[in-house]
């Protein structure tokens, strides 16, 4: 198999039979072998008669049906599965994304050696409502993941070797960062392909521009820190919580000492806990003990968890 595409959807029963017949002309012309793989992300439309309609006249044609709304990064997660060409192509079904790209795509995969390559709609037909939050969010994730050469990390049109669909894993919300998910895998070789963006045909866009930002920024946070210390919580944990304890043991030593002074000169002073800063010296410590705690916690879980030495290994000889 030479090409899967993978095509997550929800409720855009009206775009299948014209991005079906887009599809099937670009493929045929490019003389490849191909399959298609719909991902039903919970339809309440028509959508999945229309997958079984197409299924059952075209060889091709696989279709996979949520028993429910599971999210973008669910669909793609089993589209990834089941996949079995050397290459993977994902895209929306909306039409905003133009299968005449996938010859670019195909070919900067199996001919310049790329891993990963990412679409850039250059030119964009969203509202600024969805438009801006992307341009923020895309600019934070290229500071963050050290992958600067991207412009779009949430571009629903991609293509990837196979190996790296086979050997990363998208849960969650995840699909914003496959790059990032890619990087961390070890395939490092990760480029960008301007492509033209389509004017939606049908229906409205599914996602919200704000709410994507607000949750994009939480999943990258979180993606940086189990990237960074998913392995070695103690490394974080255990040196702010030594940090808090220690700031606060100094504080509770110097208010001692004033207390200590004032009682060697003969001089009445109040008691030691009479002091605001004995009992924010007292919370600094407790708050760094417990941090201190969760990240040994954190490690002992770590060190037994079944995925604890999980590496990929590209070759063996």
């Amino acid at each position: 198999m030479d090409i899967s595409v993978v095509i997550p959807l929800f409720n855009e029963d009206e775009s299948i039979p014209d991005l079906y017949a887009w599809l099937v002309r670009v493929l045929k012309t490019m003389g490849v072998d191909y399959e298609l793989l719909f991902v039903n992300d919970g339809s309440t439309d028509r959508s999945w008669t229309l997958i079984e309609e197409l299924a059952a006249s075209d060889p091709s044609v696989h279709g996979i049906d949520f028993r429910r709304n599971y999210g973008k990064s669910a669909a793609l997660y089993c589209g990834f599965a089941r996949a079995e060409g050397d290459v993977v192509i994902t895209m929306d079904a909306d039409l905003q994304d133009s299968p005449d790209e996938i010859p670019g795509l195909y070919r900067m995969i199996k001919e310049e050696g790329y891993d990963l390559v990412s679409g850039y709609k250059q030119k964009r037909y969203d509202p600024l409502s969805k438009t801006l939050p992307t341009k923020l969010f895309n600019a934070t994730a290229r500071r963050v993941s050290g992958i600067h050469n991207l412009h779009d990390f949430n571009c629903g049109l991609k293509a990837y070797r196979k190996d790296v669909v086979k050997n990363i894993e998208v849960y969650g919300e995840m699909h914003r960062y496959i790059p990032y998910l890619a990087k961390n895998a070890g395939f490092a070789k990760i480029g960008e392909k301007v492509v033209q963006h389509q004017a939606r045909k049908y229906g409205h866009t599914k996602f919200g521009g704000w709410n994507r930002f607000f949750n994009g920024y939480l999943d990258l946070i979180s993606l940086w820190f189990l990237n960074s210390f998913g392995r070695k919580p103690m490394h974080v944990f255990g040196f702010l919580g030594s940090l808090m304890f220690f700031i606060g043991l100094v504080a509770v030593m110097i208010v001692g000492g004033i207390k200590l002074t004032a009682i060697c000169r003969g001089v009445p002073a109040p008691l030691v806990t009479d002091s605001p800063y004995f009992y924010i010296s007292l919370t600094m410590m407790l708050l760094g003990t417990q941090l201190f705690l969760a990240g040994f916690l954190g490690e002992l879980i770590s060190r037994n968890s079944e995925g604890r030495n999980h590496y990929q290994i590209q070759k063996e000889v």
